[in-house]
């Protein structure tokens, strides 16, 4: 049946007692993603943000079941730094994940930092990486992410998609960029709503009571439009909330039994 036919799942939100069950849990439900996309067709697509997110992954570290050579990795956003800047998100992952993994090199797919310059010939690269990995694989007007992980700024915003700013209404590019962000640095590139709402698996993931007012607002009340809002993947996709109890305490959204 057509996607047109059946309306965004409601997100599912899973709360735990410590940061460290979060991460215990959240790496079970990437091997098990990880598992259903290479029996299926033989690779991994995952992006990944900065902030906290990468160091959540740590229980993906020394752990048997996750077949590193079939993931390919893209970046949700970056940020048009060289990249070992300390604002990269790249080099925060490489720090906290990837130079403890044994991961192919050319499976992580980065800016091109010969064209820091130039914005929107380096969005257009990195839109290039993606559609050289998915389009004439899956063939699809948007690429199907088997899993993206996200976190969100205390504004509400994910990736590099700001409340109130023009790229959230962007709804042809896989990847922009942007030279006014908010937040330093200002020049960064990221995904675009529709790359986010045609994938198979949204995880959020935040911890700590310093979350628990913008969570309150994203989850329980979603027409105030805060970007991470606005991520609610066509069908079959699913949005998922990895949170610990401190950063869930104001939200009054029924929590689901953790299940894998």
């Amino acid at each position: 049946m057509s996607s047109i036919h059946h309306p965004p799942s409601p997100p599912i939100l899973y709360s735990f007692e410590s940061p460290n069950e979060l991460s215990e849990k959240l790496a079970a439900f990437i091997v098990k993603a990880q598992k259903e996309a290479v029996d299926k067709k033989g690779r991994f697509t995952v992006a990944l943000s900065g902030g906290s997110l990468p160091k959540q992954l740590n229980k993906l570290v020394d752990n048997p079941a996750v077949k590193w050579d079939k993931w390919q990795v893209f970046f949700a956003d970056e940020r048009c730094v060289p990249l070992d800047h300390e604002d990269s998100n790249y080099n925060l992952c490489r720090k906290e994940l990837f130079s403890k993994v044994p991961i192919p090199k050319k499976n992580i797919h980065h800016i091109d930092i010969s064209l820091l310059d130039d914005l929107e010939e380096l969005a257009d690269a990195y839109e290039k990486a993606l559609i050289s990995e998915f389009a004439q694989k899956d063939s699809a007007r948007f690429p199907v992410f088997d899993l993206i992980l996200l976190g969100i700024g205390p504004d509400g915003h994910t990736c590099s998609l700001f409340p109130e700013h023009p790229l959230l209404t962007e709804e042809d590019r896989w990847v922009a960029y942007i030279e006014d962000s908010p937040k330093p640095p200002p020049k960064r590139i990221t995904l675009t709503f529709p790359v986010l709402n045609h994938a198979l698996r949204i995880v959020f993931v935040a911890a700590g009571e310093g979350k628990a007012d913008v969570l309150s607002t994203i989850i329980d009340n979603p027409e105030a439009g805060l970007p991470a809002s606005r991520v609610r993947p066509s069908h079959p996709g699913q949005v998922y909330w990895y949170v610990d109890n401190a950063a869930s305490a104001k939200v009054n959204y029924q929590r689901s039994e953790f299940k894998l």
